[in-house]
């Protein structure tokens, strides 16, 4: 017996004073309405109503059960009216998943344009430097930076995340520039120990053909992205930064590339999330407006032509001698 038609069955009937009209409201045959109502009585044990040639009535048992469940039936109607108007309306709870490192620098803009967009979507924002599964974690929505992301999820490219080495001008002013690799040695470097594993980053080159690791010894060492870029701005060390902190920098002046045939890219950023025939209307909507907005977004990594530009780096200024003539 399907126990909540059978119950909805008896609520119509209750109300219209008749199991005919109930049959009618509820898109069922006669007897079909009849066998539910009678099926439920078989299980309570009950009797449900006094029934007539011309009248249906309500016993007292029927009457303490139909109190008890009207409300219950009216709060689960509002539930299926809620979630039938989710398809349609752009409202409700939306929860993303995203690491630290995106937060501030990538994605924080874009959740404020999507809010001032959709107020009716209550956005709550999850940041975790760990894989967040969509399901176990109950995330609509991911964002992820590095590899893409596995686990059944569809996902989808965004940016190209570029490694590049920086220094401040205040700091090569003060040490010059490294011109290779090697003499990043001789050099103040920065550490990045990552949040997730609690390991000392190793840098990455593009030599050649081939992308080589080095471990370079750090002067300073945080486990967040901002902070390490801050260091780097203060002209604390060279650091080797991802592009979406490094970019706006590095356009301003206040930061300097170096090394930068070397540059090569740690995966990209990505947004992922499940299939689209199980998603709200508020879901695909927050996926088009970041996709939208994001892909390929030039705010957050240099082309070919600013890397070659960047190829010229200013040395060290040599203070003239005192007494020194001009000539």
């Amino acid at each position: 017996m399907n126990e909540i038609r059978a119950i909805t069955t008896f609520v119509r009937a209750a109300a219209l004073g008749s199991l005919r009209g109930a049959a009618v409201d509820q898109g069922i045959s006669p007897q079909a309405a009849s066998h539910a109502v009678m099926q439920l009585e078989k299980t309570l044990g009950v009797r449900l109503f006094h029934r007539t040639t011309r009248k249906l009535s309500l016993t007292e048992e029927g009457q303490r059960l139909l109190d008890s469940v009207e409300p219950a039936l009216a709060t689960l109607s509002s539930a299926l009216d809620d979630a039938r108007r989710a398809k349609h309306d752009v409202a409700g709870m939306l929860r993303v998943s995203a690491p630290r490192s995106l937060g501030l620098p990538v994605l924080w803009p874009f959740f404020e344009a999507f809010q001032a967009h959709y107020p009716d979507v209550q956005l709550e924002v999850q940041f975790d430097d760990q894989f967040t599964d969509l399901v176990t974690d109950r995330a609509d929505v991911g964002f992820r930076g590095g590899p893409p992301p596995s686990g059944g999820s569809i996902a989808r490219r965004l940016l190209p995340i570029q490694l590049i080495v920086c220094a401040s001008p205040g700091y090569i002013e003060r040490h010059g520039a490294p011109r290779t690799v090697d003499e990043l040695a001789q050099h103040r470097c920065t550490g990045y120990r990552r949040a997730n594993t609690g390991k000392l980053a190793q840098w990455q080159f593009r030599i050649g053909d081939e992308i080589a690791y080095r471990d370079v010894p750090p002067a300073i060492c945080v486990n967040d992205t901002e902070m390490e870029t801050q260091a780097v701005l203060s002209g604390l060390g060279i650091g080797q930064l991802g592009s979406f902190n490094a970019t706006a920098h590095i356009r301003s002046g206040r930061l300097i590339p170096l090394l930068t045939e070397h540059v090569t890219e740690y995966g990209a950023v990505y947004i992922y999330y499940r299939h689209r025939t199980e998603q709200s209307l508020r879901v695909r909507t927050f996926i088009d407006f970041m996709v939208e907005r994001l892909s390929g977004n030039r705010d957050f990594f240099l082309d070919a032509s600013e890397l070659r530009a960047a190829q010229h780096v200013p040395q060290k200024r040599v203070p003239k001698r005192r007494g020194a003539s001009r000539p």
